[in-house]
């Protein structure tokens, strides 16, 4: 293999959900949603250089994570048998920037990333409808970021139409908590019957999260947060998990914003994405290297 060539550095971005309608439940105890993800331009970076010692190496390892439940591991694994050459493994490298627990699905981009990067430096020549649904059993949120394309959600997550909503400047803040989403979809407070909407009308939609109050009511330092931030703009709560933002129009504002929070609070200026960093540095490195 040409040395020069098995190095591949992509970004891992994070995603919001724009808003996150829970529509029912399935037997299986799987929630239907109704959500629109778009992505931001806040991100891990992982580097990947394929070895030749048929091992699946990450560094750093994350503390109190085994390495078998990293889903970058698993995501590796899922694609060991599609090698066009047997003894091939991969080094990763995770420079980790994205908060866990946070709702903006971290280790779901950092499975796709990965599930995307292999498939050119190991030559797997999976296409991307089957690379999603391999990711779907990694979790609900990966198929999204291997399309790389904002999106109307439906199902579990899996059933996916591609829109362009506008793109903003987001303030996004994290109050120093995680949020553990099987304890959110469990708790008997979360309401399951918010009524469907059409296709037609999710970019005009001003949407909410069902999960908001049930967080805000487990967890005091999001509560706190929210209050903070109401009088602000329009608040929300993106996924299952700490985060909130505000959209703005204006850098300058979410910037006035930022400044007057706590310090305790971890904050970011992000913009919004249509199209995942992601596809867009390996779109580049495909031009680059003629794969």
């Amino acid at each position: 293999m040409d040395n020069s060539i098995t190095t591949l550095t992509l970004p891992s971005p994070a995603k919001l959900n724009l808003f996150l309608h829970i529509i029912g439940k399935k037997e299986n105890g799987y929630h239907l949603l109704e959500t629109l993800f778009q992505f931001i331009d806040l991100y891990d970076t992982l580097e990947f250089t394929v070895n030749s010692e048929d091992r699946i190496h990450l560094f750093p390892e994350i503390n109190n994570l085994p390495i078998e439940e990293n889903l970058i591991f698993k995501a590796a694994q899922l694609l060991l048998p599609f090698r066009t050459e047997p003894n091939l493994g991969i080094d990763i490298h995770i420079t980790k920037r994205l908060p866990m627990g946070a709702g903006i699905g971290g280790g779901s981009s950092n499975a796709a990333t990965t599930l995307l990067a292999l498939n050119q430096l190991w030559k797997c020549k999976i296409s991307l409808n089957e690379l999603a649904s391999m990711g779907l059993s990694l979790g609900a949120d990966v198929p999204i970021f291997i399309h790389g394309k904002s999106a109307f959600a439906e199902g579990v997550g899996e059933i996916l139409t591609f829109v362009e909503p506008e793109t903003p400047v987001y303030l996004l803040v994290k109050p120093n908590t995680h949020v553990n989403t099987g304890q959110i979809f469990t708790d008997k407070r979360l309401t399951r019957d918010t009524p469907t909407i059409k296709i037609s009308h999710v970019l005009t939609l001003d949407g909410h999260n069902d999960c908001l109050d049930t967080v805000r009511a487990l967890y005091p330092d999001v509560n706190e947060a929210y209050l903070c931030l109401k009088n602000q703009g329009d608040v929300k709560l993106t996924g299952t998990g700490a985060c909130l933002f505000i959209a703005f129009k204006q850098k300058s504002d979410a910037e006035r914003v930022k400044r007057a929070l706590p310090k305790k609070w971890q904050a970011w200026i992000c913009n919004g994405c249509n199209t995942s960093l992601t596809h867009q540095a390996l779109d580049q490195w495909v031009a680059n290297n003629g794969n």
